[in-house]
């Protein structure tokens, strides 16, 4: 096999993409940063106990692992960058009210996580900790429509859900945990059948509203639908009065907001409302996020916290392709006069590259419009002539 090939779902980003993505990336933590999230950068390598919240066996098969030959201990490379800002802001930062950051780094993945994806997001997003309201909540949730926008995607469908809705069912019926996890897989994957071969040893009332979880998908007024349907529990209302108040503020910045009930994203670690991100022209959502407090008990420090996270190189695949932008070409020579006007010119913003070879043939390589020629004394910028 020829050494040059890369491992599948692994790519290299050539200049075109990689300018495009980088200046993504700027944005959105220029628009985070004016919304007062600071930025963290973590390391690419940590002891795998830190990179599991919750000791999460789908984050565990999502990581690459090795030996750290100086201590014994395992490490791996981190498949998401969440656990180690709630590290940071647990450990490092150990703020006592409310903390907002922001990150933008590379990740690995065992396994791609869709259809084309590759094992190598650049992932990016924001965290917001020591608030349990829904006003956080909506917070994260409008930065990232605000950031999607901002990059250039419409179009967007936001779905809610809120697991709260599932876990109150769970709870009120005194589920076992072998079956809250069968219940759990069955509903995720929307997979009927199984669904209710499992809730038949179950009361009618919570065989009613687990088989109606599946059903409650659509528009805001599936909530209607969800209050008739689902038991009037405490916790389960105030989940519903927690999606209706989100989806309504949220409606002017997505093209459309649905609400799916049996969406469990995250569900072993998230705690309360969930959302997602789609696009028409992505199979997989293209933004994620959710709330899940306590996230710091890992760390010893249990702090309310909601986020969301996208991935800059799945974003940049739902852009119309842009090529790079001009430049000036300018003479290899020693002229201070040249020096000084190829400096100002890059002060301006322009790009000036030198031909050092100055061979007509390979000045298309260059991806230059205009050139420095010397004339009356003065250097000046002219168009090519092709």
């Amino acid at each position: 096999m020829p050494n040059w090939l890369l491992p599948e779902n692994i790519q290299d980003m050539l200049p075109d993409e990689a300018w495009r993505i980088e200046g993504m990336r700027r944005d959105v933590l220029e628009l985070l940063r004016l919304s007062g999230y600071q930025l963290v950068a973590p390391p690419l390598l940590e002891y795998v106990e830190s990179l599991l919240i919750n000791d999460s066996a789908d984050m565990d098969l999502r990581s690459f692992k090795l030996v750290d030959q100086l201590s014994g201990r395992t490490l791996a490379l981190r498949a998401d960058i969440t656990p180690q800002v709630a590290r940071i802001d647990a450990h490092l930062l150990n703020r006592q009210g409310i903390t907002r950051l922001s990150y933008a780094g590379s990740v690995l993945h065992t396994q791609p996580s869709g259809l084309m994806r590759t094992r190598e997001p650049l992932q990016i997003g924001a965290e917001l900790y020591g608030h349990s309201g829904l006003e956080s909540d909506l917070e994260v949730q409008r930065l990232m429509l605000q950031s999607l926008a901002l990059l250039g995607i419409q179009g967007v469908h936001l779905d809610l859900g809120h697991v709260a809705v599932f876990r109150a069912l769970i709870k009120d019926a005194a589920i076992d945990a072998g079956l809250e996890a069968s219940l759990f897989s069955a509903l995720q994957s929307k997979d009927v059948p199984s669904l209710k071969g499992l809730v038949a040893v179950l009361p009618g009332e919570v065989q009613t509203a687990l088989l109606a979880l599946p059903e409650l998908y659509g528009g805001v007024d599936v909530l209607q639908r969800a209050r008739k349907v689902l038991p009037h529990s405490v916790e389960l209302l105030k989940a519903l009065d927690e999606l209706e108040h989100a989806a309504t503020q949220l409606q002017p910045l997505a093209q459309h907001v649905g609400i799916d009930l049996a969406e469990l994203r995250g569900y072993h670690y998230h705690s309360g409302m969930v959302f997602a991100a789609y696009h028409a022209g992505s199979h997989d959502a293209i933004a994620v996020g959710g709330r899940y407090d306590d996230v710091g008990k890992s760390f010893g420090r249990a702090r309310a916290a909601t986020g969301f996270s996208m991935d800059l190189r799945q974003l940049h695949g739902l852009l119309n392709k842009q090529s790079l932008p001009k430049g000036i070409l300018a003479p290899h020579r020693s002229d201070a006069a040249l020096d000084a006007e190829i400096a100002k010119l890059r002060q301006q913003g322009h790009i000036v590259v030198i031909d050092l070879l100055g061979n007509p043939a390979h000045r298309a390589e260059l991806n230059c419009d205009r050139e420095l020629v010397l004339s009356n004394g003065a250097w000046s910028v002219v168009p090519i002539k092709s």
